[in-house]
């Protein structure tokens, strides 16, 4: 089948979307590609449609599980065979799974990236016959961008395992320096010269999507006067987990109907809401970051963040994730003048002194009893509550080292770590039958065991209970029940489902005369994550001007037309003044700002009479001219 083809089989859908068709032949030519398509543009079918239209296995990199698993379970509903391999796994699951891609029937091999240079994945790789190497998220290959990951260098690495084969790298939100970076991390060694990497980039132009920002005096009652305006389902964005469920009760009490979401609920929990979400029985849902990546629903009327996001590329995803069907769609954004300054001080705690860090590695490793010399490979169950309480640790200065560890390469921590319930065999066949004989009331949960898992009693199987509670006819407390049973009788090796976050040690534990951070690097990270705070804090105070195009212009040279639906492009459409009256507003401003600093709000009485909107116009342009300026406090003054 030519592409065509395959897009209307398995999608059902008659034409590309705007540049898929060319990423596509660009993959198709052997070309590596990088794409810059925007949150809701139509990443996966990129490599999904030509791993389809060639022999082989793609295999597909992703940071996120959940938006693995949700991938794997949407390819197999188009009656696409694929796989996927993550934290938390079994080692026989991760080996039965590599021998399916190896030698079954698949397309598509899900993989997160610290598998990839396992001696089990490297000792299967030569099996699995790759056709297209996808790289998802490839923005987390740049330690210049907002969210390195370092297992994403080692992507590289693999490549020469790979010769000839493509890579295709994906990415919604890159600058110009992560989109130079991220070619260059990914580039085999030495660089093909006859096959260059292809670059395809869509416009950042959301013409349906109206961006607006406010510094609201309160904040709940401006949430409230959005969603009562607005209609139809909405995300509401928090960066604390308390704060969740706090404004989804203050929703419901208005007769809003919301739910909260975030990575510390249950596996089952978060699936229930997400699904209550889509399915339209929850109209709001107020979440932390945690919720969104990978969610296909096109009717979303509205997202607001209620915090302020540490920076455009972030903000920019997850603003996005409204009005994907291309309907009239608000991103809102509220402030107060407080979060700017804290957004301000964020750096110190953020980047911890290099003595601090290695501060919190020592106490770390002597946390976890690891002698020096090593540790290599080996995980650990980790309460960063329990961890900085023994040690007397501020948690903020903990968690920011750990990360500093992180990108260093030292260590790694799974903070939303999820790891399913196992169950396998430990008696023969015979005992087996003569222990369902004298406990028969076990029997069906044995049955129900050994029907569902092939293979139950050579390995350890992953089961959720939920559905095998279901299967067998029973509830699932009294599964959970039976099965710890069984577990003590013997019958079975039954390890029930962890949530708990994990550390693992990437390298020895280094000897303390020995141990070293790349210094340079990290203070130049430092510098970007502050450079990264400044965009943000200047889109938000941005005085004048397109909102749309401003967000265009932070990731791209490429200008875009005005959009004509944010706040600024209505506000400078709706208010006109005269040349006169323009004149006679700045006069009067500035006389009044050569005696004292004044707050917006003390201009705007002092003014009584005067169209308020044309007086933020002419607040505005002075702002933009720099011939006034605003401080943390709000107060505005002369330059």
């Amino acid at each position: 089948m030519n592409i065509h083809e395959i897009l209307k089989q398995y999608w059902g859908f008659d034409q590309f979307r705007p540049l898929q068709e060319d990423i596509i032949n660009a993959v198709l030519d052997g070309n590596d590609t990088l794409a810059l398509l925007p949150t809701g543009g139509g990443k996966s079918i990129c490599f999904q449609v030509p791993a389809m239209a060639r022999d082989g296995l793609c295999l597909v990199v992703s940071p996120l599980i959940a938006l693995m698993k949700d991938q794997v379970e949407g390819l197999k509903q188009k009656g696409i065979p694929a796989l996927a391999i993550y934290s938390g796994m079994h080692f026989l699951d991760i080996k039965k799974t590599l021998q399916n891609a190896a030698y079954g029937h698949y397309k598509f091999l899900y993989v997160s990236p610290e598998r990839l240079e396992t001696s089990l994945f490297l000792d299967f790789l030569p099996a699995l016959n790759i056709n297209l190497l996808a790289v998802d998220e490839a923005h987390c290959v740049s330690q210049w961008g907002y969210d390195f990951r370092p297992p994403y260098l080692r992507i590289a690495g693999l490549r020469t395992w790979l010769p000839g084969v493509p890579v295709l790298a994906l990415t919604a939100s890159a600058t110009q320096v992560v989109q130079v970076d991220i070619c260059n991390k990914l580039a085999p060694q030495p660089p093909v010269l006859e096959h260059p990497w292809k670059k395809f980039q869509q416009s950042f132009e959301r013409k349906n999507l109206s961006y607006s920002v406010f510094n609201a005096p309160s904040k709940q009652n401006k949430l409230l006067e959005i969603l009562k305006n607005v209609p139809g389902t909405a995300i509401v964005y928090c960066k604390s987990r308390k704060h969740t469920k706090e404004i989804a009760d203050l929703l419901n009490l208005n007769s809003i109907g919301a739910d909260y979401y975030h990575a510390g609920l249950s596996n089952d929990d978060r699936h229930k809401k997400q699904e209550d979400w889509i399915r339209n029985r929850t109209r709001v849902i107020v979440s932390t970051n945690a919720f969104g990546m990978g969610i296909d629903k096109a009717d979303v009327r509205a997202v607001v963040h209620y915090d302020v996001p540490d920076c455009l590329e972030n903000y920019y995803q997850e603003a996005g994730r409204a009005g994907r069907d291309g309907k009239r769609a608000y991103a809102v954004l509220l402030f107060t003048n407080k979060e700017i300054q804290n957004l301000q001080e964020q750096s110190p705690i953020r980047f911890p002194k290099e003595e601090m860090i290695k501060e919190v590695y020592i106490a770390l490793m002597n946390h976890l009893q690891i002698p020096a010399g090593s540790g290599e490979g080996l995980s650990y169950d980790f309460d960063i509550a329990a961890f900085t309480t023994a040690f007397k640790i501020n948690i903020l200065t903990a968690t920011y080292a750990i990360k500093a560890l992180e990108q260093e390469d030292i260590i790694s921590f799974n903070a939303v770590f999820f790891k399913p319930s196992t169950v396998v065999f430990t008696s023969n066949r015979e005992e087996l039958t003569d222990f369902e004989k004298q406990y028969p009331a076990l029997e069906p949960l044995v049955k129900g065991l050994l029907r569902s898992y092939e293979g139950i009693f050579d390995f350890p199987a992953t089961v959720y209970e939920t559905k095998l509670a279901k299967f067998i006819g029973c509830d699932v407390v009294q599964l959970k029940q039976d099965l710890k049973k069984l577990n003590a009788y013997g019958i079975i090796s039954y390890s029930a489902q962890k949530d708990t976050p994990q550390i693992t040690l990437l390298q020895n534990r280094m000897y303390t005369d020995h141990y070293q951070i790349k210094t340079v690097d990290y203070l130049k990270r430092k510098q970007n994550f502050e450079d990264r705070v400044q965009a943000m804090i200047d889109y938000i105070k941005k005085p004048a001007g397109c909102r749309s195009a401003h967000i265009a212009g932070y990731f791209t040279d490429v200008k875009i037309s005005a959009c004509s639906i944010c706040d600024h492009c209505i506000n400078e459409k709706v208010i006109y003044i005269s040349t006169d009256e323009f004149n006679s507003l700045t006069d009067q401003i500035t006389r009044q700002l050569k005696a004292v600093a004044l707050s917006a709000e003390d201009i705007l009485i002092t003014l009584k009479g005067i169209k308020k909107e044309k007086i933020w116009r002419v607040i505005n342009y002075l702002l933009a001219e720099n011939k006034i300026e605003s401080d943390a406090d709000g107060k505005i003054r002369l330059k």
